[in-house]
């Protein structure tokens, strides 16, 4: 038989993992020092640069 569930847990299970994965976003993009940013930003745009370097017309 199936385990029995009960959605209200089920819900606020759901939305206190998503508030946790937005947390960890928010901590890898603004719990940087100045200088980690600049060169995360120079490896993206060297990235599209190659990448756009390598499109066909």
């Amino acid at each position: 038989m199936a385990e029995i569930v009960n959605l209200r847990t089920a819900r606020k299970r759901k939305a206190k993992e998503a508030a946790d994965r937005h947390a960890a976003a928010n901590r890898a993009a603004f719990g940087q020092t100045k200088a980690e940013t600049q060169k995360r930003k120079a490896e993206t745009d060297k990235a599209a640069r190659e990448l756009d370097g390598k499109k066909r017309e």
